[in-house]
């Protein structure tokens, strides 16, 4: 049985940054130097190197997006670590506080 290939973001962001914004890369070395990728690293990768985007982009962006376990996991421990409570934490990673309500469900 053939194994689902995986999107290999390392190899794409370092490409994008050789050739476009070289002047970036060394804002972004500490993240494309990590073994693997989690998405909170791709987000901020992707904020480094191209900005904000705006609102339409950025709502658009988001109903694209998916997350794995260790993914959650991560988000759940930020908002343990700072104290913040379910709408706070979703606005910072704009999610749904449904979203965070349902995670904390399954995995807490």
């Amino acid at each position: 049985m053939k194994k689902p290939s995986t999107v290999n973001y390392k190899k794409i962001y370092t490409d994008i940054l050789r050739k476009k914004f070289p002047e970036k890369e060394a804002s972004c070395r500490n993240l494309l130097d990590k073994e693997s990728l989690s998405v909170l690293d791709i987000i901020e990768l992707n904020v480094r190197i191209f900005g904000k985007p705006d609102h339409p982009t950025q709502l658009s962006n988001q109903k694209l997006r998916s997350y794995n376990t260790s993914d959650i996991l991560q988000i759940l421990d930020y908002q343990k670590k700072g104290g913040l409570n379910n709408t706070t934490t979703a606005h910072h990673f704009k999610l749904s506080r449904n979203t965070i309500t349902k995670w904390k469900k399954l995995f807490c």
